[in-house]
C-alpha cells in the first residue's frame, strides 16, 4: 500500500488543518478551497427534514463530502463515533436517529470547532452527544464501545491513515459497521502535491488512490460493502479544479463491516 506519512510535514499539517478549520468554525462564509453550508449538505443527499433538526450554526460550517447516513442505517439505542466531528453536524444528525436511548461521541482535534459543537449541543439540549479533544489515530475510547463509526471529509486529512482505520475497528463491535465519506483519487497524486500542507488541509493533498484506500480498510479488518461515488461534490478554486481533472479526485460514501 502506497503511504504519504512520510510525504508530508507532521507539525505544518497539523498547523494548517487547525487553521482552516477554525475559519470553518467561526467564519464558515469565508472562501475556501471547498464548500460548506446548507446547500451543499441538500445537494449531497441529506434531507432537508434532517437538516432543520440540526442548530443552523452547525449546518453553515458543515464542510462534510458525501452522504452515509442511508448506508449507515442507524438505530435507536445505538452507540456512534464520529472522527473528526467539527461543528457538529453529523454528530447532531446522528444523536436524532439514535435516539435519547443512544449516544453519539465526536471526536476533533480543533479547539474552535469543539467549542461551538459544545455549546450548540448544550443550547439544543441534546445530552446524548458528547465531544472530545482528541485524534483520530489515537482514540481515548474502550475496544468495541461503539456500534458505528462514522467520519465525513476528514480521514483523508490524516497521514497515517492505516492507523486511523485500525482505531476504528478497534472501537466499533465485530460485526458492525464503519459508514464514512472521503475525498480519493484515480491517479496517485505526485510529491508536489503531497508534500503541500495547504493542499493536504484542503482535502486535495492528502487523499490516497482508490484502491489503496480500500486496502487500507481491508487490512484493519474491515470487509467493503458498498462503495458510492458522490457526484454532487465538487472544488471550488481552480487549482482543487484542476486536481479533479488531472488526477481523478473525488468523493465516496462507503460502508464497511468489521470481521
Amino acid at each position: 500500500m502506497a503511504t504519504t506519512a512520510d510525504r508530508v510535514n507532521a507539525s505544518e499539517l497539523e498547523a494548517r488543518v487547525k487553521e482552516m478549520y477554525r475559519d470553518v468554525a467561526e467564519h464558515p462564509d469565508k472562501q475556501f478551497h471547498f464548500e460548506t453550508g446548507r446547500e451543499l449538505a441538500i445537494r449531497l443527499g441529506y434531507q432537508a427534514p434532517e437538516v432543520d433538526m440540526v442548530p443552523g450554526e452547525a449546518v453553515a460550517s458543515f464542510a462534510g463530502v458525501g452522504y452515509y447516513f442511508d448506508l449507515a442505517a442507524l438505530d435507536p439505542g445505538e452507540t456512534v463515533v464520529d472522527l473528526g466531528s467539527g461543528s457538529g453536524m453529523d454528530s447532531f444528525v446522528a444523536a436524532r436517529h439514535v435516539g435519547r436511548t443512544g449516544r453519539v461521541i465526536g471526536i476533533d482535534m480543533t479547539e474552535a470547532q469543539l467549542a461551538k459543537a459544545r455549546r450548540l449541543a448544550r443550547g439544543a439540549g441534546l445530552d446524548n452527544v458528547e465531544f472530545h479533544e482528541g485524534y483520530i489515530e489515537h482514540l481515548d475510547l474502550e475496544g468495541g464501545c461503539a456500534d458505528v463509526v462514522i467520519s465525513n471529509g476528514v480521514i483523508n486529512l490524516s497521514a497515517k491513515k492505516d492507523v486511523v482505520f485500525a482505531e476504528a475497528a478497534r472501537v466499533v463491535r465485530p460485526g458492525d459497521r464503519l459508514a464514512i465519506a472521503d475525498i480519493v483519487t484515480s491517479l496517485q497524486l505526485p510529491t508536489g502535491i503531497t508534500c503541500d500542507a495547504s493542499l493536504w488541509a484542503a482535502c486535495i493533498g492528502g487523499a490516497m488512490q482508490r484502491d489503496d484506500y480500500r486496502d487500507a480498510m481491508e487490512d484493519a479488518g474491515f470487509s467493503i460493502e458498498a462503495i458510492r461515488e458522490n457526484d454532487q461534490y465538487r472544488f471550488l478554486s481552480e487549482s482543487a479544479k484542476n486536481a479533479t481533472l488531472t488526477y481523478g479526485v473525488r468523493s465516496v460514501s462507503i460502508l464497511a463491516r468489521k470481521q
